[in-house]
């Protein structure tokens, strides 16, 4: 947990893969895109390995975009 930079890295690949179809990493910038977060190409795989962190912003707008509760992400549901 040292080198961690967030906590939800884990839980937003577990929801992108959990879709059908799944939503790509680009899939998932351009939902952010449309919410108005943009992110570099690199920032959702740098999230999901724990390397970047996020904003409470950004927090908002991936669990909209993925269509699941902030709570679960943060692993309290």
């Amino acid at each position: 947990m040292k080198n961690m930079k967030n906590l939800i890295g884990d839980r937003v690949r577990e929801a992108r893969h959990k879709r059908n179809p799944k939503i790509t990493q680009v899939d998932l910038l351009a939902r952010l895109a449309i919410r108005g977060i943009y992110m570099e190409s690199t920032s959702i795989s740098k999230i999901e390995s724990f390397k970047r962190p996020v904003t409470d912003i950004e927090l908002v707008a991936i669990a909209d975009a993925l269509n699941v509760s902030i709570l679960w992400l943060l692993k309290k549901e």
